[in-house]
């Protein structure tokens, strides 16, 4: 499998914290977490990759894992096809995005929050709808239409749209218990 290199340069520069505690940390438990973001059946045909752009584990399939950022003190690992890492890379650098297919990314082992409503947004406020969410997978399509018919309130129990009217509005898609 080709490695987006881009995308892993990008994610690389967007870390501006130390990565003195998170360096020390031993391959195999950033290969682990990385993985704890994937379902069972692609663990072991994904390519993983820590934040030094180092290959954990080399894979097969269209999938891409990374460990929870090294600025945060919780879980948040990642696993991303080809089209969520194109919609990484256009978040990453605040440009336009349009999907060219379905994506789907994969968060099996939750996160420690973000906003529904502000793509940037750092921390919760009294009006960006902070939400902390369990294991859930992520969906981007080509057809924004297609998000007209879900809900935005991620309070209802089943999948909602996140970060609606933005160029990286995507459908979450709960699978466990919220945190």
């Amino acid at each position: 499998m080709k490695l987006n290199t881009p995308l892993v340069t990008v994610f690389a520069l967007a870390i501006t914290y130390s990565f003195s505690g998170y360096a020390a940390e031993k391959p195999q438990s950033l290969l682990e977490d990385a993985l704890s973001a994937a379902p069972p059946t692609l663990r072991d045909t994904v390519t993983v990759l820590d934040w030094d752009q180092n290959v954990l584990q080399e894979g097969t399939s269209n999938y891409t894992c990374f460990p929870t950022p090294p600025q945060l003190t919780g879980k948040a690992p990642m696993c991303m096809d080809g089209p969520w890492i194109d919609w990484a890379q256009a978040w990453m650098n605040k440009e336009p995005f349009q999907a060219k297919a379905i994506g789907i990314s994969y968060m099996l082992a939750g996160d420690e929050g973000a906003s529904n409503t502000d793509p940037y947004a750092e921390g919760p406020t009294a009006d960006n709808e902070w939400i902390v969410e369990g294991p859930h997978l992520m969906m981007i399509t080509p057809d924004a239409a297609l998000l007209e018919s879900l809900p935005t309130d991620p309070n209802l129990g089943g999948p909602y749209v996140m970060w609606k009217g933005t160029p990286y509005a995507h459908i979450m898609i709960p699978v466990g218990s919220r945190k």
